[in-house]
């Protein structure tokens, strides 16, 4: 097991897909019927390395975009939040950077995924050979990277070298069906990462997937924990979350909020999550402001534009009349 104080470096090595999210404008517009769009950085590692500079720490990206406008849309706005940028490769052919058309609405809510030959699947082995992998704190891996090659080995290598240079790796499974051709596949490819990792975050359906079986995602959860993974946090949408280690586990509610969106909520708890660990909060507040974190993001426009910084989200923790019961 890696040295999870290392995480208080607060310098990140975030690996996963950076894209463009499509929103009609104004909020509450579906798609069908919009006139005009607001576009911003998405993606769920971009998003989460916008959360960690948003806190003050560094986040260096490894991804892959398209080499063409909205790539290049990609990189300008990496370049927006602070993030780094040395290890976006810019691949041509046939490949796209992904697109996601995201309505700002809550009932009837629609998403559009465009993900048909994604340029960050195109992320090779050789791209991570040479970096400095004893400059981070921790690798973070989004479960997206593992869904096609030659993005899938080269994710293995990541966390090969990264095991090797005794770095924290921390996993967001961040199950997406559609890139996968089965959810058993799936299963057995997260399976083998989580068991590498020091960090492992996920929903109920996510943990569920892994355990083959929806009804036995908890205990799953809590068996990572038993047999190597020192933290697991495993989420249950409104219901909140409950985190296992080796010895011992909590619950942990939700802020209550008018939400907005249903999505960025779980970029804005890991970002969150891991920024205050690096700042050297203990595990339980670290999830609460995770949590908090995930409040605040439903209920703005956009997700890498509405995460909080530090200061805005103990703003919101101390006007919230606080945690609902788990």
């Amino acid at each position: 097991m890696a040295d999870l104080s290392r995480i208080r470096q607060n310098k990140f090595l975030v690996l996963g897909r950076a894209g463009m999210d499509i929103y009609p404008d104004p909020p509450g517009t579906r798609t069908k019927e919009a006139s005009q769009f607001f576009a911003c950085l998405g993606g769920s590692s971009a998003n989460i390395a916008v959360a960690l500079t948003r806190h003050g720490g560094i986040a260096d990206l490894l991804t892959s975009v398209s080499d063409d406008a909205v790539g290049h849309f990609v990189l300008n706005q990496l370049d927006r939040y602070g993030v780094g940028r040395n290890h976006v490769k810019l691949v041509g052919g046939e490949a796209r950077t992904s697109l996601a058309v995201v309505e700002s609405r809550i009932t009837d809510h629609q998403s559009v995924i465009y993900r048909n030959g994604a340029a960050d699947f195109e992320v090779e082995a050789d791209d991570y050979a040479n970096l400095d992998y004893s400059q981070y704190g921790a690798l973070i891996l989004t479960g997206t990277a593992l869904a096609a090659q030659p993005s899938k080995t080269a994710t293995f290598e990541a966390i090969r070298l990264a095991k090797a240079a005794q770095l924290p790796i921390i996993f967001d499974i961040d199950y997406r069906p559609y890139s996968w051709p089965s959810n058993e596949v799936a299963a057995k490819t997260y399976n083998s990462v989580a068991q590498l990792c020091d960090i492992v975050v996920g929903n109920d359906d996510e943990f569920g997937v892994m355990a083959n079986d929806y009804a036995n995602g908890k205990a799953f959860a809590q068996s990572l924990a038993q047999s190597g993974v020192a933290i697991v946090i495993y989420k249950m949408g409104q219901l909140g979350s409950i985190t296992f280690t080796s010895d011992q586990q909590f619950e942990t509610g939700i802020y209550a909020v008018d939400a907005l969106k249903p999505t960025g909520a779980g970029d804005a708890f890991m970002g969150s999550l891991v920024a205050s660990l690096a700042q050297g909060e203990e595990l339980e507040e670290a999830v609460r402001r995770g949590s908090a974190a995930a409040a605040y993001v439903v209920s703005r426009i956009g997700c890498a534009p509405a995460m909080p910084t530090t200061k805005q989200l103990e703003d919101f923790i101390d006007n919230h009349s606080g945690l609902s019961a788990a």
